[in-house]
C-alpha cells in the first residue's frame, strides 16, 4: 500500500474550483432575488395610471396618498379599482408630462392627498442592475483561473508545480529481500554496507564517517536494478520514495526543479529515508547538447538535483539510489564523489547465478521431476534476470493451456525457443524452398560439428519462428569472459557455413544468407578494428562505431583515421570473410556423405537435437587445433551460437 504525502482527496482536486463557483452562483442569485424582491416591494400589484385619469381620480376624492420619485408617481387608492388581470387594487403608478407642476399639487392639497416626494434613484435596484454585467465578469474569469489552478497548492498548475510525492512508510515497506536478488552477490554486497548506516547512524557518526549520498545502479536492462533499490527499502524499513526521473519533466520550464525540491525534502524531514530515481538518463545527461542554448527543462531539473545531492549534512540519514543502463550519457558533475559516490554495476548474470535466479522463481511453480534447472540455465547465456523470470512465465503458462499439473522440460525448451527465435510461423513452403533450408541449416550443423573451437550443437530446425525460417542452435560449453582468435574464426567459418553449403550441393546462391552476411561481416569488422586480429592492420583501433556497455549496439563516431588505412581495413575484413568461407566448404567437402545423410534427416524431421545430428555426421575426427599467433580478445561473453535464416 502506497501513501502520498503531497495533495489531498477532496472533491475540490478531483474537479478543481467547484467550491468557488458555487459560491459565485449564490452570490449573483442573491443580487437578483434582491433586484426583485425591492421591485416587488415597489410596484406590488399597483395598475399603471395615464396622467388624465389621475387628475380624474384626484377630481373624484379617490386618491389618498402619492409618492413623486423624480418624474415617477406611485400611490395609494381609497377605494379599490379592476386591474386588468382581473383582480383588484389599491396602488398605481403613473409618469408626470413635463408641463405637469404646481397646478397638479395645488389640485391634490385641494382634495386631501398626503403627498411626499423621494430620490429617483433610492435603492439598490438601479446600482445592482449596473454592476451585474461586471460581476457575472469577474465570476467567470475567477471561475476559470480556479479550473486552471485547481486551488494552490493542491492541484492543476499548483498541483503541477508541487508534483505528488510518492512515499512508502515503513510499515507499507516493499515485502523485497536481499534473497529474493538472486544472482547479484557483488552489488548487494555494495548496497548492503547502506544498512547498518541507517539502523544506526550513530555508530558511524561517532567515527565521522559520512553515509554515501548517492549510490548508481548501472547495468542491461532486466539485470534487476529496480529490484535491488526495492530490497535495499525492505531489509531497512526506512521511508522510501520512488520516482521515475521522467516525473520531473513537464512542459512549463521551473515544474521539474520544483518537483525535485519537494522530494529531497520531505525525504529530509522523514529521515531515515530512501530516494529511489530510477531511469536518472532521461534528465541526467550531459549539459549544453539542447536546443535551448543549454537552458532547458531537463537542464534545470538537473541543476536541482546536483544542489540536493550537495546540500545535504553529513548527519543527514537520507540515501539517494539511481539507476540507469546509459550511464555513458550522464553529466560529469553528476557523477564525481559527493554527488553519487557509488557506482555499482549489474551485469549479466553467469551460469551459477542463473541457477539461483531460475530457483527464486521457480518457488511457487509445480515443477515436473525431471525438470533440471542446471540444463536449463546453460541452454540460457546471455538471458537476464528479467528473461529468465518471463522464462519460468511461459513455460508455467504452456503447462496450464496444455491442462498437465507440472511444468515439464519441454515447456522450458519450447519457451525458450519461442523467445530466442520468436513464435511459430504457419507458412506454406514449397518443397524446393524446403529442401533448400535444410542444405543451408545442415551447413551451419555440420561446420559446428566438425570445427574444433565451435561451440557444441544443441539443436537445428528448419520450422519458421518469428522472422526467421530455420535456425541453428549452439550452447558454450564455458562461460567466456574473453573470445580467443581462433574461436572467433571458426565462429566465422559457421555463420558462412550454410552459404557454402548452398554452393556445394545446390550450385547457386540464395537470399537466405543474408542475415548470415551481415553478423560475420560485423563480426570479422571486430577482429580487424577491435581487437587487432589482422596482419595487415595490426594493433591499430580503426573502428567508425563504439559498442554500448549495456544495450549491445553500435553507437557511430567521427572516424579517426585516413581513407587509406579504411581501405586496409576492408581488404582485412574481406580476407578473414573468404577464408572462413573457405574453411566452412572445406569442412562440408570433406564429409559430403555425412552431410547429405543430415540433409535428409532434417527435411523428415524438421528439428534435430545434438544426439540426431551426431547419429547423421558421425563421430568426429580427432585433429590438434591450430592456435594463432594472435592472442585472446576481449568481447561480450555468455552469448549462446544461434544463427538465424530467413
Amino acid at each position: 500500500m502506497r501513501s502520498g504525502s503531497g495533495g489531498n482527496g477532496s472533491n475540490d482536486r478531483k474537479f478543481p474550483g467547484t467550491g468557488f463557483a458555487l459560491w459565485i452562483a449564490l452570490a449573483v442569485g442573491m443580487a437578483l432575488a434582491l433586484l426583485f424582491t425591492q421591485q416587488a416591494g415597489t410596484d406590488g400589484q399597483a395598475i399603471d395610471l395615464n396622467y388624465t385619469r389621475l387628475l380624474t381620480m384626484v377630481e373624484d376624492g379617490n386618491v389618498a396618498a402619492v409618492t413623486f420619485r423624480g418624474d415617477a408617481v406611485d400611490g395609494t387608492l381609497r377605494a379599490a379599482i379592476d386591474t386588468p388581470a382581473g383582480g383588484t387594487t389599491t396602488r398605481f403608478t403613473t409618469r408626470l408630462p413635463p408641463a405637469a407642476g404646481e397646478d397638479l399639487m395645488d389640485m391634490l392639497r385641494a382634495h386631501g392627498v398626503d403627498i411626499d416626494a423621494k430620490p429617483a434613484a433610492e435603492g439598490v435596484a438601479p446600482w445592482l442592475l449596473s454592476l451585474l454585467p461586471w460581476l457575472l465578469i469577474i465570476g467567470v474569469w475567477f471561475f476559470l483561473w480556479r479550473r486552471m489552478t485547481g486551488g494552490l497548492p493542491g492541484g492543476g498548475l499548483g498541483g503541477m508545480l508541487q508534483g505528488k510525492v510518492r512515499k512508502i512508510e515503513k510499515e507499507d515497506a516493499p515485502n523485497v529481500r536481499f534473497a529474493d536478488v538472486a544472482g547479484q552477490d557483488n552489488a548487494k554486497a555494495e548496497v548492503a554496507e547502506l544498512l547498518e548506516f541507517l539502523r544506526n547512524p550513530e555508530r558511524y557518526r561517532k567515527m565521522g564517517a559520512e553515509v554515501p549520498r548517492g549510490i548508481l545502479l548501472e547495468g542491461p536492462p532486466g539485470t534487476g536494478k529496480t529490484m535491488l533499490a526495492r530490497a535495499l527499502a525492505g531489509e531497512a524499513g526506512v521511508a522510501f520514495y520512488p520516482i521515475s526521473a521522467s516525473e520531473f519533466i513537464e512542459v512549463f520550464v521551473g515544474v521539474g526543479a520544483s518537483r525535485v525540491r519537494q522530494l529531497f525534502e520531505d525525504a529530509k524531514q522523514n529521515a531515515p529515508s530512501i530516494i529511489f530515481i530510477d531511469e536518472l538518463d532521461s534528465v541526467g545527461r550531459m549539459r549544453g547538447t539542447g536546443y535551448g542554448g543549454g537552458n532547458d527543462e531537463r537542464e534545470q531539473t538537473l541543476n536541482q538535483i546536483l544542489a540536493e545531492l550537495d546540500g545535504f549534512d553529513g548527519h543527514e540519514a537520507t540515501v539517494v539510489l539511481a539507476a540507469t543502463n546509459r550511464p555513458d550519457v550522464l553529466d560529469p558533475a553528476l557523477l564525481r564523489p559527493g554527488r553519487f559516490d557509488r557506482h555499482i554495476t549489474l551485469e549479466l548474470p553467469d551460469l551459477a547465478a542463473r541457477v539461483a535466479i531460475l530457483k527464486v522463481h521457480c518457488r511457487r511453480v509445480p515443477l515436473a521431476a525431471d525438470v533440471d534447472l542446471d540444463t536449463i540455465a546453460a541452454g540460457t547465456p546471455g538471458f537476464s534476470g528479467a528473461d529468465l523470470k518471463n522464462l519460468v512465465n511461459e513455460a508455467a503458462m504452456a503447462a496450464a493451456r496444455d491442462g498437465v499439473e507440472q511444468v515439464t522440460p519441454l515447456h522450458f525448451d519450447t519457451m525458450r525457443d519461442r523467445i530466442i527465435m520468436g513464435p511459430l510461423r504457419t507458412l506454406a513452403i514449397h518443397a524446393d524452398e524446403r529442401y533448400r533450408l535444410a542444405v543451408h541449416e545442415s551447413g551451419h550443423t555440420a561446420v559446428a560439428y566438425y570445427l574444433p573451437y565451435s561451440d557444441p550443437i544443441h539443436k537445428v530446425t528448419i520450422i519458421p519462428r518469428g522472422r526467421a525460417l530455420g535456425g541453428t542452435h549452439q550452447l558454450p560449453v564455458i562461460e567466456r569472459h574473453t573470445l580467443p582468435e581462433e574461436y572467433l574464426r571458426d565462429r566465422l567459418a559457421v555463420i558462412l557455413g550454410g552459404r557454402a553449403s548452398e554452393r556445394i550441393f545446390l550450385d547457386s546462391l540464395s537470399s537466405g544468407a543474408d542475415e548470415d552476411i551481415r553478423m560475420a561481416t560485423q563480426l570479422a569488422r571486430a577482429m580487424v578494428g577491435r581487437w587487432g586480429m589482422s596482419e595487415e592492420i595490426g594493433p591499430v583501433d580503426v573502428r567508425d562505431s563504439d559498442e554500448h556497455p549495456f544495450l549491445g549496439r553500435e553507437i557511430a563516431q567521427p572516424r579517426r583515421f585516413s581513407e587509406e588505412t579504411a581501405r586496409q581495413a576492408d581488404k582485412a575484413v574481406h580476407k578473414l570473410l573468404v577464408e572462413a568461407e573457405a574453411r566452412a566448404s572445406e569442412a562440408i567437402e570433406a564429409h559430403r556423405t555425412q552431410v547429405a545423410k543430415l540433409i535428409g534427416a532434417l527435411e523428415a524431421q524438421e528439428t534435430l537435437d545434438l544426439a540426431a545430428v551426431a547419429a547423421a555426421l558421425g563421430p568426429k575426427a580427432v585433429t590438434a587445433p591450430r592456435r594463432p599467433a594472435g592472442e585472446a580478445a576481449s568481447g561480450a561473453a555468455g552469448e549462446s551460437g544461434i544463427v538465424r535464416d530467413t
